[in-house]
């Protein structure tokens, strides 16, 4: 059998050198090519056609999840694993909508990121256990406490996700009630809020809301 061909990107030299380390003592996987960064990552794939990428999700310029868009749209068989120290729900299903068949913790055992690499090589989709309950939760909730209408063209400067924290502002919802209905942590929404104020240019809640109501968000349906 041929080698997995395998491209790291990560902007930690320290985790990208152990990681060569462990595919230089494993039989049947190969690193083709190490990047710091996002873009750098993009061009790598286009050149170097990897079987698998090991990509991070928080970097500096283009982020894990962009650039795995980027890369998935031209070469939709390459097989992309999430690798970061993140486990919020967020994390995980951005990565999943940008299409990653991945999500390996970096504190994971050595094993278990083999094994996640072999299987997605192998055209699987490997989320592991603790990924999965989270799916079910996270479906659950949205079939019992369904996100407030958002109109698809306000605020195109906002990610999807920072629309729908926008939403549950304008509706008078608390940083613990966004967390519970989006099922992610308090952490998480505060993060968010911080950018949709920065982009909107608004200094509190008070400000986010009439800008968002008058663009038709909040309002029960």
């Amino acid at each position: 059998m041929e080698n997995i061909r395998v491209l790291v990107v990560d902007d930690h030299a320290l985790f990208r050198e152990g990681l060569a380390a462990l595919f230089s003592s494993t039989e049947g996987i190969e690193l083709v090519a190490e990047s710091a960064g996002g873009e750098e990552a993009v061009a790598q794939a286009d050149i170097l056609l990897p079987d698998v990428i090991l990509m991070d999700i928080n970097m500096p310029g283009l982020d894990g999840v962009a650039a795995t868009r980027k890369i998935l749209r031209a070469h939709p068989t390459i097989g992309v694993i999430m690798v970061t120290m993140l486990e919020d729900d967020a994390s995980v299903f951005a990565a999943m909508r940008a299409g990653a068949r991945g999500y390996v913790l970096k504190g994971a055992q050595h094993e278990e990121l083999l094994q996640t690499i072999r299987a997605v090589a192998g055209g699987q989709a490997l989320f592991g256990p603790a990924i999965a309950a989270r799916m079910m939760n996270f479906f659950q909730d949205i079939h019992d406490n369904p996100s407030p209408a958002i109109p698809q063209d306000a605020f195109p400067e906002l990610t999807a996700r920072e629309r729908e924290v926008l939403a549950l502002i304008a509706q008078g919802a608390n940083n613990s009630q966004i967390a519970e209905q989006l099922v992610i942590s308090d952490k998480t929404v505060r993060n968010h809020i911080t950018s949709v104020f920065s982009k909107l240019q608004v200094a509190d809640r008070a400000q986010a809301i009439i800008k968002a109501r008058d663009a038709g968000l909040g309002k029960h349906g």
